[in-house]
């Protein structure tokens, strides 16, 4: 049986892509180009099952599709739509080398900041312009906080907590 300390997350199946099995895939980091896997480890029924991977091909930086062995149709690829993804920590050798995580992979990571204190969990990231932004719920309400590592003063993970130093007057926008 895998056990969650033993797997990293890669990323999350979004949809299907067409009618043979495909699907589409969001990766958080870059583990898996580094890695090169034959296999994945999905999330499915809060049990971590392993897939052979029949194929797949990469569409942007982030962005991936992937045909798993035995999944030959649309109807069974359905099952797998917001799956997790991980790969074993084995493949990679130190999750340190990662240079590279993607803005996405902060989703659900509470924002705290140096003067104010907590100010509320991140629910989506907007990749969609140059000025990368994090949708936060703060009272109540859905903010929109510059994702800019000159304003991160540190990350736990393991906390899931972003501490910020914000702008005096951002949050009153």
């Amino acid at each position: 049986m895998i056990r969650e300390e033993e797997v990293i997350q890669v990323g999350f199946f979004t949809k299907t892509h067409g009618i043979s099995g495909e699907l589409s895939v969001e990766f958080i980091n870059d583990i898996f180009d580094l890695a090169d896997p034959d296999f994945i480890i999905c999330k499915l029924d809060g049990i971590l099952v392993p897939f052979f991977i029949e194929e797949y091909r990469f569409k942007t930086d982030t962005t991936a599709l992937i045909k798993l062995q035995d999944v030959d149709s649309e109807n069974k690829a359905k099952r797998f739509t917001k799956v997790e993804i991980y790969l074993p920590n084995t493949l990679v050798e130190s999750s340190e080398e990662v240079d590279h995580y993607s803005w996405l992979s902060f989703k659900n990571f509470l924002i705290t900041d140096t003067t104010i204190g907590e100010i509320g969990e991140i629910i989506d990231v907007d990749e969609s312009t140059l000025n990368v932004l994090f949708k936060v719920n703060y009272s109540g309400e859905e903010i929109l906080i510059p994702a800019d590592e000159s304003l991160i003063v540190g990350v736990d993970d393991d906390k899931r907590i972003i501490q910020m130093n914000l702008p005096e007057g951002l949050l009153s926008l």
